[in-house]
């Protein structure tokens, strides 16, 4: 089997910190355009202002596949990597927290228990997943909006760089816009980890109880894979909510729930699940890249750093 094996202990705190905000950037590089498109789909139906702000009509596009190509063809192949650096930077800070402390917060729940039950297991994916969206909301702002503006026409772009967002929307909205939508965001990151981690924890643990494979990249894959289809299912309508409320002009929406009632009233159920292909496969093999290179990386991270490992072993008792 390529890759490294188990480790003889548990990676610390920092080894699972470091990894998770690295193999989330790399899993983000990978499936940037399809988090573009999902983007795009997600603000179709949304006519106000869409002329001065950037946005697009709703005819506009077709598909995932139909979206990336339109703008592929329209914007340019640099339109799908639109907010890559603020999306990185999300990553960096938000996947450090919600996955990187996952299981030290899954622990103090526990009290250091090996039985864990799944409600220990949805509070700890809920607090890692409220903690994230706390430090990164400034982030995920400037991700959706540079994702939902055109580049076909200079005269529409809303900021000029991930730095000149952050100040004009800091000047334009005050601080508070920079944490725009963080009620919806909590909800759906709370939503998201519960699902991601705690189906993947449990498949994964399954997997190893249940059948011959090991704690190894067969089992990462599937454990993977099942976490990006149960939660691409259950979040959805929560992220297009949230994506719409995060991306309108200041005034468009009362509230939250005023945005989910115009997206009902106007637009009908099946709106809440606008993007829902790309979502899936954006999810789907998201999940697959995190999850994967996040375990290689615990176990590469480990074995560069024998030190630890013999500081653990020492410290325990004779």
């Amino acid at each position: 089997m390529v890759g490294f094996g188990p480790a003889d202990v548990p990676p610390s705190a920092a080894v699972k910190f470091v990894g998770a905000g690295t193999a989330a950037c790399i899993a983000d590089l990978l499936t940037f355009p399809l988090d573009t498109a999902k983007v795009r789909l997600q603000i179709q139906g949304e006519a106000a202002a869409s002329a001065s702000i950037g946005r697009v009509p709703a005819s506009m596009y077709r598909g995932v596949f139909g979206t990336i190509i339109t703008m592929v063809r329209t914007e340019g192949p640099l339109s799908l990597y639109s907010g890559l650096v603020a999306g990185l930077q999300r990553q960096m800070s938000f996947a450090s927290v919600r996955i990187g402390l996952y299981d030290s917060v899954k622990q103090f729940y526990t009290r250091g228990s090996d039985h864990v039950s799944i409600g220990t297991r949805l509070l700890a994916g809920s607090t890692t997943g409220a903690m994230a969206v706390a430090l990164a909301q400034p982030t995920d702002v400037v991700k959706i909006r540079f994702q939902a503006q055109t580049r076909s026409n200079e005269h529409t772009k809303r900021y000029c760089g991930t730095i000149d967002a952050y100040k004009t929307i800091a000047k334009e909205e005050g601080m508070r816009g920079l944490w725009k939508g963080t009620g919806p965001n909590i909800a759906r990151s709370a939503i998201v980890n519960c699902t991601e981690l705690v189906t993947y924890d449990f498949i994964k643990d399954m997997l190893l109880k249940s059948t011959p494979l090991t704690d190894n990249l067969p089992c990462h894959f599937v454990s993977a894979f099942g976490a990006g289809l149960c939660t691409t299912v259950i979040a959805s309508p929560v992220d297009v909510v949230k994506t719409r409320y995060m991306n309108s002009a200041p005034g468009q929406y009362g509230s939250v729930l005023n945005c989910a009632a115009v997206m009902m009233t106007k637009e009908g159920p099946f709106a809440f699940y606008k993007g829902f292909m790309p979502s899936f496969l954006r999810l789907g093999s998201w999940n697959v890249v995190m999850f994967v290179t996040y375990e290689q990386l615990k176990r590469a991270m480990m074995a560069a750093n024998p030190n630890s490992l013999t500081s653990v072993q020492s410290s325990e008792p004779a």
